[in-house]
């Protein structure tokens, strides 16, 4: 038990002691101390430490043979502290002060990389992963022999996938509401409609997408459900799409689980278009 006490009193005394010297520094008026104090609190993980001494000299020290680095330095240590959004703000500031910098190409990097850290799950709001993407690409045009550009290739292939996944979670969700909110004809034909277009645009956007098979189904379901929830003058032409569909369907998925849908739905579709080809007929 003394020990203890010993153990957290010598602590108490060492934190104590270590915050006196900061406070110390952090007043100083000597700017290459206090920097060089920065430096060891970056090198010991002590970021935002580092962080509240190198704000106050960014602007102090711009133009000096520090200059860069103390930029650098904050925008790492602001990235080390997992304050990503600010992080890529001072990349961003370093590669446009210091283009030719000895960091240019890596703070070019961590501006993709600082934005891509704080992207959120696919269902939310991705306005930070098209940014992302944005700084990545930027990356690999201005630096086509860089150092990182395969894990930025990478980085690309994982944003553009939760963009992917954005659009089936929306896609999934008008397919989802189906008839519920009763605004158009025959109550919910505009769910089942965004379905069609989100998935056609989907599947046009991201041709190769591993996710490629789940839009066309969505798409097939969609455009078979909006033939059935139809008035009676447009049910001949979305039962005739509903086929073709179908039809694509198979072709491109011969061995899919739902193949047996597909024929189903061409089975129903079957039913109301031949009528209508005997209507035209007889007309005739």
């Amino acid at each position: 038990m003394k020990k203890s006490a010993f153990i957290f009193l010598s602590a108490a005394i060492l934190l104590t002691g270590c915050a006196k010297e900061f406070n110390r520094v952090y007043k100083s008026d000597n700017y290459q101390y206090k920097y060089e104090y920065a430096k060891e609190c970056f090198a010991a993980g002590k970021y935002q430490r580092a962080i509240t001494l190198l704000e106050g000299m960014v602007t102090m020290m711009k133009g000096s043979a520090n200059g860069q680095e103390c930029l650098y330095m904050l925008a790492m240590a602001e990235y080390n502290s997992k304050n990503y959004e600010t992080a890529a703000e001072y990349f961003k500031k370093y590669y446009s002060s210091y283009p030719q910098g000895d960091y240019a190409e890596e703070a070019k990097f961590y501006v993709g990389q600082s934005l891509y850290m704080s992207t959120p799950e696919p269902r939310l709001d991705q306005s930070r992963t098209v940014a992302a993407i944005t700084a990545f690409q930027e990356y690999l045009d201005v630096f086509p022999q860089a150092q990182k550009k395969l894990q930025a290739q990478q980085r690309l292939f994982t944003l553009q996938d939760k963009l992917v996944q954005k659009e089936l979670h929306s896609a999934q969700l008008y397919y989802d509401l189906g008839t519920y909110f009763g605004n158009c004809n025959k109550a919910g034909e505009s769910n089942y409609l965004a379905c069609i277009i989100t998935a056609q645009n989907a599947l046009k956007d991201y041709p190769y997408s591993s996710l490629r098979e789940k839009f066309s189904l969505l798409l097939m379901k969609s455009k078979f459900e909006l033939a059935e929830n139809s008035i009676e003058a447009k049910k001949l032409e979305r039962y005739q799409d509903a086929e073709d569909e179908c039809y694509g369907f198979l072709n491109e998925y011969p061995e899919s689980v739902n193949a047996t849908l597909a024929e189903k739905f061409i089975e129903k579709c079957k039913k109301i278009t031949s009528k209508g080809g005997e209507a035209e007929t007889n007309i005739l």
